[in-house]
Formats: structure tokens, C-alpha cells, sequence
């Protein structure tokens, strides 16, 4: 079968103007002679071998008529293809002579053709194809007449609508030819006539224009009543189902309302009940409210006389608290020329607190140092421990060496790394005491700034 999209032509075998009115498939809606790779897949590099798919007959659905050509050769294909056949078979041999040899005509040289079944598959093909090609220009032109149908009976239905316009022009013509042919003897009236005339034409042209545009409002409007009517059914059926469920909810919340108004009355029954005994209560409670103030009352009058005798001691307290007010004034007094003095002494005394300040600093600047050179110290040890270690490694080594050659250089060797181990000694001595040096300074310094 044709896949949709693919053009194929003969052009290679037939050549030229022959090959394209030979055959070409093509679908409806593209032009033909495009060069097409899916077909010509179909044979073999070697022979004319056709396969199923591409010597099945092509169908093509013509649009809009429902006419198409099937696989089964009809008389109209029987006919084409003896009119295309000794069109297309001549050319197409000589150009595919050299696919439709056989391999024993390709190894021998030999010339004609091997296999007649390749010779008719290929004309078979020729034929094939220009049916298609005969196929696919009379859709093309049934398109067209459909196309062009439909234009006309567009056409037809405005001048439907003009004849009636021009009708409706006429009779009222008419009718005013006879008002002339009557009012001949006026000839004031003639000019009158005209100009109503001219005014009808005018009138009879906005008609026609006021008309084309009712009909796009119609049609627009029709549209947009489709969309309402759409719509209002949408919306009636979820009015129904919104009845439904409101239906089901009401039934419900009536049968919990009655539920909640029985269980209600009996409230309002035990609520009744008791009223009844809160206000038996209420009088046995003012009675013994009663009895409570008289007690109340004799009890405040007691605390009254024991509260008179407590003022009294506490306005005697209060004369001693101002007696004693006036001493501490007197006290503060005479403490005052005290107060000045710290205050001279204050600013020597933030001093020293600085100068402790700056001591604390500079012994934590020592320990860090300290720190440090302990660091180094263990460091030193390890590279002393390491360098051990490797000196050891070459005696070794030079116990195992028997030639007396060898044996020196490494002397020399080890002579030379114990000089080296000497002068890092050494170095390291010499550093310890500056930066103990260092230390020293910097402690006589501090104890300088004390």
C-alpha cells in the first residue's frame, strides 16, 4: 500500500516527459512529479523482483462523491491499461535493463532478457501507475467540479435573493409608470416622480445592503442561540440534579430537626423541674443569707475596734521611721567629701585595670607561643626518630653488600647524612634559644610596663 505523503514517480526509467505520463502516484492535495524513495525500496538491487506490497493496486478515495478505484481490475482499468501499456513498456526496459538481469547474464556478459516474469511485473508496474496517475488527476478534477458546485449554488441562492429584490423593484415601478401615465397633464409632478425615483433606487440599494448584513447578524445570532440553547440545557440538567440532592438533604435535615425538637421538649420538661426547685432553694438560701449578715456584721465591728488599735501603732511607728529619716540625711551628709575623693581616684584606677587588661593579653600571646614551640619540638623529635630509623635501614643494607666498593660508597654516604643530621641539630638548638630569647624580651617588657 501507499503511505499518505509519498510521491513516486517512473522518471528513472522511463525519462524525460514519457516517464511522468507513464505513471506517478501522488496524493490528493500535492503536486506530482516530486522524486519519491518508498516505492523503488520495494525492488531487489539485483533483479526486477517486485514485492506484494508494491504490486498491490493503489486505491484512492475520491473526496466528497464517494467514488473510488479498488484493488479488483474493472472494465475502465482494463481499458486504461491497454491504452498505457505499449506506452510505457518500451522505455521502461532499456532503463532497467541493467536491475532486470539475471546474475548468470551479469557474470557471462550475455545481452536480453533472462526472466519474462520480470519483463511483465515491469509492465504490469508501468500499467499500475498510470492508472493512479489517471486516477488521482480525475479527483483532482472532481475536487475542482465540487469546489466550483458549491460556488455556484452559493451563487444561485443570491440571485434567488436578487430576482425577488428586482421582482419586488419591478412591481413597485409599475405601479408608479401607472401613477405617471395618470398624472401626465402635471408636469410638476414629473420631477417630483424623479426624484422619488432616484430616492426608491438610493433606498433599494440600502435595502440590499441593510439585508446582507441582517443575514450575517442571523447567522450570527443563530450561532449564538445554539450556544444559549447548549447552554441552558447544561444548565437544566444541573438544576435537576442540584433539585435531586437538595430534595435528599432536605428529607434528611427534617428527619435531625425533629430528632433535635423532641429532644428539645424534654429538655425544656427537666428545665421546668428545675426552676421549680432552684426557687425553693433560693428562699431556704435567703433565709440562711440573712442569719450570715448578722454574723458578718458583728464579726466587722469586732475587726473595726482591733483595726483603730493597730493605726494607733503604726502612727507611732511612723514618727519613730521619720526620726530615724533625719539621722541617715545627716549621715549622707558628712559621707559626701568621701564620694568626691574616690571620684579624684577613679581615673588611676581604670588605668591599672587597662594595664592588667593588656598583661592578661600578652601572657595568652606567650602560652599560644609556647604552644607552638612544643609543637616543633615534637616535630623536630619525629624527624629525629624518622632519620634513626633510616640510618638504621642502611646499615642494615650494608651488612648484606659484600664488595668492599660498594661498602665505602655507602660509608661516605652515611658519613654525609650524619653531617646533615649534625647541622638540622644544630639548626634547631640555635632557633630554640632565639625564640627563648624572644620570650625573655617580650617578658622584660611586660615587667617593664608593671
Amino acid at each position: 500500500m501507499l503511505r499518505k505523503g509519498e510521491i513516486r514517480s517512473p522518471g528513472a526509467l522511463a525519462g524525460g516527459t514519457r516517464g511522468r505520463e507513464a505513471g506517478g502516484v501522488c496524493e490528493a492535495g500535492e503536486r506530482p512529479g516530486k522524486e519519491g524513495t518508498g516505492f523503488w525500496a520495494a525492488l531487489s538491487p539485483g533483479g526486477g523482483a517486485v514485492t506484494a506490497e508494491a504490486s498491490r493496486s493503489p486505491r484512492v478515495k475520491l473526496p466528497s462523491l464517494g467514488l473510488s478505484s479498488s484493488g479488483p481490475p474493472d472494465m475502465f482499468e482494463v481499458k486504461s491499461r491497454k491504452k498505457s501499456g505499449p506506452k510505457g513498456a518500451p522505455s521502461e526496459p532499456g532503463k532497467r535493463s541493467d536491475g532486470g538481469k539475471n546474475p548468470e547474464a551479469r557474470g557471462g556478459g550475455g545481452g536480453g532478457w533472462a526472466d519474462p516474469r520480470t519483463g511483465v511485473s515491469l509492465l504490469s508496474l508501468g500499467t499500475c501507475l498510470g492508472l493512479a496517475w489517471f486516477v488521482f488527476q480525475q479527483s483532482e478534477k472532481f475536487a475542482k467540479v465540487e469546489s466550483q458546485y458549491q460556488l455556484l449554488k452559493i451563487e444561485t441562492n443570491k440571485f434567488q435573493g436578487l430576482q425577488s429584490k428586482i421582482s419586488l423593484i419591478s412591481e413597485k415601478l409599475e405601479s408608479t409608470e401607472s401613477i405617471l401615465q395618470e398624472a401626465t397633464s402635471s408636469m410638476s409632478l414629473v420631477t417630483q416622480f424623479e426624484q422619488e425615483v432616484s430616492s426608491l433606487q438610493s433606498t433599494m440599494h440600502d435595502i440590499q445592503n441593510s439585508e446582507e448584513l441582517l443575514t450575517q447578524k442571523m447567522q450570527s445570532l443563530n450561532e449564538k442561540f445554539q450556544n444559549v440553547s447548549d447552554f441552558w440545557k447544561r444548565s437544566l440538567d444541573e438544576m435537576n440534579v442540584n433539585t435531586d440532592t437538595f430534595k435528599s438533604e432536605s428529607k434528611h435535615i427534617h428527619s435531625q430537626v425533629t430528632v433535635q425538637i423532641n429532644s428539645a421538649e424534654q429538655e425544656i420538661k427537666l428545665l421546668t423541674e428545675r426552676l421549680k426547685d432552684l426557687e425553693d432553694s433560693t428562699l431556704r438560701n435567703i433565709r440562711t443569707v440573712k442569719r450570715q449578715e448578722e454574723e458578718d456584721l458583728l464579726r466587722v465591728e469586732e475587726q473595726l475596734g482591733s483595726d483603730t488599735k493597730a493605726v494607733e501603732k503604726l502612727e507611732e511607728e511612723q514618727h519613730a521611721l521619720f526620726a530615724r529619716d533625719e539621722d541617715l540625711t545627716h549621715k549622707l551628709s558628712s559621707y559626701e567629701p568621701k564620694v568626691e575623693e574616690c571620684k579624684t581616684h577613679l581615673p588611676a584606677i581604670e588605668s591599672a585595670v587597662r594595664s592588667v587588661l593588656r598583661v592578661s593579653q600578652d601572657l595568652i600571646g606567650t602560652e599560644k607561643k609556647i604552644e607552638d614551640l612544643t609543637t616543633q619540638m615534637f616535630n623536630m623529635e619525629d624527624d629525629m626518630l624518622k632519620a634513626v630509623s633510616e640510618i638504621m635501614e642502611m646499615q642494615k643494607t650494608l651488612e648484606g653488600i659484600q664488595y668492599d666498593n660498594s661498602i665505602l660508597k655507602m660509608q661516605n654516604e652515611l658519613d654525609v647524612l650524619k653531617g646533615k643530621v649534625h647541622d638540622f641539630m644544630v639548626y634547631s638548638n640555635t632557633r630554640e634559644k632565639g625564640t627563648l630569647e624572644e620570650y625573655n624580651l617580650e617578658n622584660k617588657g611586660i615587667d617593664n610596663d608593671f
